[in-house]
């Protein structure tokens, strides 16, 4: 188990003058969701989520050595062009992992990123930003010191993607990523994600999901504020007793291949979720009329073929349909048919499992 101060560095012992990297970082889909958090991006309670393959970002870090300033130096841009918007969200990160890369202010970035999606389709992309983000300035840091271990690499890049976006340090390694510190999962901490530990039955494997693009517009309430305002919720307390709960049960699940169980608690943590945003203060909505359309459409589908799609949500108003490979064509073809009226522009992606984060 690593810790905070594991993660300072000692001494360099090797020197970079310029280069460059490249990484992607997918986006993932968690099943038991976070929701709430401390300080220092600590999770109230645990998650587990499914590592996405085809949403990702592309993140391309090129740096280059110059006296050391007291301020840091980059320029970033998104597909290829100048985001102005985007540096405050780098410039709080680089502040915050400064401590923990002590080289930061040494070089001039810059850092060129893309995502595989559209842009604010309502898919969260600081995940897979942040994450891709991490990994660049962790092969950075892996020349300086070239005795770090894979198993520290890895685990720091997921400690420092956390503190861009909690979500992101479970889109580093791994297809099932567990984040937060539960009894039952050994090696979890609320510091990183860590690859589910346990067995995984075969009908897990290769799990799809085609998320349906609702509502591509910004949320009205960003996640940061959702996550606050569990601080004086109500029904918290209960809330991430819950969540430890559903993640115990998903233990069980994931060994024994119980897709009807695994359905039961994957729609009540998404329902859950959303129950917290509209009995918090303020309360706020961000289901749309076909958020809800999708959802009844599934379940009458789903009983009255017995195949076993089930729905999950993000902080947002889009649908990720989950369902094993072996019945893709016919969750495809329900989609075509019966769901895509109720998509922006008709608009879906189709993703699987992956397996986090890659060097390009």
């Amino acid at each position: 188990m690593f810790t905070t101060t594991d993660f300072i560095p000692k001494k360099y012992t090797s020197t970079i003058e310029n280069g460059n990297f490249e990484w992607s970082a997918p986006s993932n889909i968690a099943l038991v969701k976070y929701w709430g958090k401390k300080d220092n991006q600590i999770p109230a309670n645990p998650s587990v989520s499914f590592t996405l393959n085809n949403c990702k970002t592309i993140t391309k870090l090129g740096f280059e050595k110059r006296e050391k300033q007291n301020s840091f130096s980059f320029d970033l841009l998104f597909e290829g062009k100048p985001k102005e918007d985007f540096k405050p969200k780098i410039q709080k990160f680089l502040e915050r992992i400064e401590i923990y890369l002590p080289f930061l202010k040494d070089y001039h970035f810059t850092i060129d990123t893309q995502n595989t999606f559209p842009h604010s389709s309502g898919i969260a992309s600081s995940a897979s930003g942040m994450a891709a983000l991490a990994m660049n300035f962790m092969s950075l840091e892996r020349i300086l010191n070239p005795e770090m271990t894979d198993d520290y690499f890895y685990q720091k890049a997921s400690f420092l993607a956390r503190l861009g976006s909690g979500s992101a340090c479970r889109s580093v390694k791994g297809n099932v990523v567990v984040w937060g510190n539960q009894t039952n999962i050994e090696g979890s901490s609320d510091l990183y994600g860590i690859e589910f530990p346990y067995t995984i039955h075969e009908n897990f494997k290769n799990y799809q999901d085609t998320i349906l693009l609702v509502d591509k517009g910004e949320k009205q309430v960003s996640s940061t504020v959702g996550h606050d305002l569990m601080h004086n919720h109500p029904y918290a307390e209960r809330r991430f007793a819950q969540a430890h709960e559903n993640l115990d049960q998903l233990i069980a699940i994931f060994e024994n291949g119980n897709i009807d169980e695994f359905i039961k608690v994957v729609e009540s943590e998404a329902l859950t979720l959303h129950a917290m945003m509209m009995t918090s203060m303020p309360y706020f909505i961000l289901m749309k009329p076909n958020t809800l359309q999708i959802i009844n459409a599934i379940w009458k589908f789903r009983n009255e073929t017995q195949i076993p799609v089930c729905f999950t949500l993000d902080a947002g108003a889009n649908v990720h349909v989950l369902y094993p490979e072996n019945v893709s064509d016919k969750v495809l073809q329900f989609i075509q048919d019966e769901l895509v009226v109720f998509c922006q522009n008709r608009q879906y992606i189709c993703d699987q499992i992956g397996e986090g984060s890659m060097k390009r």
